[in-house]
């Protein structure tokens, strides 16, 4: 009876360091509470992120119209250029410089509306204030009015040299509904990538149940590095993986008129930020499995080879091509960060205790 008695205490003392046992009912309620929490702080998220959701989508528009308007200037003619005339640019105008000049999309000047494409001789000139502006050299023909000769044209010398980038670098809607439904879907995105720490910190209190003590310890150091590993994978996505994406895929439509719709586009460029924001989260995930005790680095070393062929598959599943230096783009920052795991696992591991 006494052996019998002393098993239980233990068991009892057992379930109190995991937090207790749960049903399966309990489980599920608990579940439920925490996707609740989720949502509603998404939804408020989306709600704020919608009042930002023009500033969004003008930032992660910018590599694919960048890469569009490079299309497009490979792909415009250079005709009707005589030898005395230059191709002016920005960076280097000076006064009287005498050049031809593109109108890079729909332009009013003074009740006439100056079509996209159109060009005119330009001299540059000061101003009465003394500042260089861009000037008709001749008449400019536009319907049936004339804009005559020492019209200043609307080029601001004080912006940025991408303001200038092509014929037509906007993407397109095809529906009247399109740009509400658009803005929505970049708002929740944007709430998604934003609610991410607290996201996290709801899956750890769903699981910390099952956790010793000293193990529900590692929530801060966690939901910190997984979401600053986040921030790092979409960033890297946004800025090294995208670009040269986009100038591949709109380089293989030089015989085509390019013309790009804004909701494929930005489904396209979230599912990449999003991917690589979670693959970036090896180093964290291996961080917290090896303190805990459930990740060794002799495990990750052994497992190597499967483990690269798993991240070669995601990575050409990810991949925005099929050619392989893009999807090296991808496989590249899964290797170095596995390598990481395996440091990580080195430093941090621990056996499992009660203590």
């Amino acid at each position: 009876m006494s052996t019998l008695l002393r098993a239980r205490q233990i068991g009892e003392g057992e379930e109190e360091e995991l937090g207790g046992q749960m049903s399966f009912l309990d489980h599920l309620d608990e579940l439920r509470k925490r996707l609740i929490h989720s949502i509603v702080f998404v939804f408020v998220a989306t709600s704020v992120c919608w009042f930002f959701s023009d500033r969004i989508y003008s930032f992660l528009a910018v590599p694919v119209e960048r890469a569009l308007a490079e299309a497009q200037r490979r792909q415009l003619p250079i005709a009707g250029l005589t030898g005395n005339e230059t191709i002016l640019g920005l960076s280097s105008l000076k006064e009287n410089d005498l050049g031809r000049y593109v109108f890079p999309e729909e332009t009013k000047l003074g009740t006439s509306v100056i079509p996209v494409g159109a060009s005119v001789t330009a001299r540059v000139a000061k101003d009465a204030q003394g500042q260089l502006g861009l000037f008709t050299d001749e008449p400019l023909y536009a319907g049936n009015t004339v804009i005559p000769k020492g019209v200043r044209l609307p080029v601001d010398f004080t912006s940025l040299p991408q303001a200038f980038s092509g014929i037509n670098d906007k993407l397109i809607v095809t529906t009247a509904l399109e740009p509400f439904s658009l803005y929505i879907k970049v708002s929740l995105y944007a709430a998604l990538c934003l609610s991410v720490p607290f996201l996290l910190w709801q899956i750890w209190a769903f699981v910390s149940p099952g956790l010793y003590p000293h193990e529900r310890g590692y929530v801060t150091p966690f939901i910190a590095l997984s979401s600053v590993s986040f921030v790092l994978g979409a960033m890297f996505a946004y800025y090294v993986i995208f670009p040269p994406a986009a100038k591949y895929l709109l380089g293989l439509g030089q015989d085509f008129r390019l013309l790009l719709k804004a909701d494929d586009y930005f489904d396209f460029i979230i599912i990449v930020m999003l991917g690589m924001g979670v693959v970036f989260q090896m180093p964290a995930v291996s961080y917290v499995l090896s303190r805990i005790g459930l990740l060794t680095a002799g495990f990750l070393v052994r497992s190597w080879k499967t483990a690269a062929i798993v991240m070669l598959i995601a990575a050409a599943l990810l991949s925005p091509t099929s050619g392989i230096p893009n999807m090296l783009l991808f496989a590249a920052p899964m290797l170095v960060l596995y390598v990481v795991s395996i440091f990580v696992a080195w430093i941090f591991n621990r056996p499992r205790t009660a203590t």
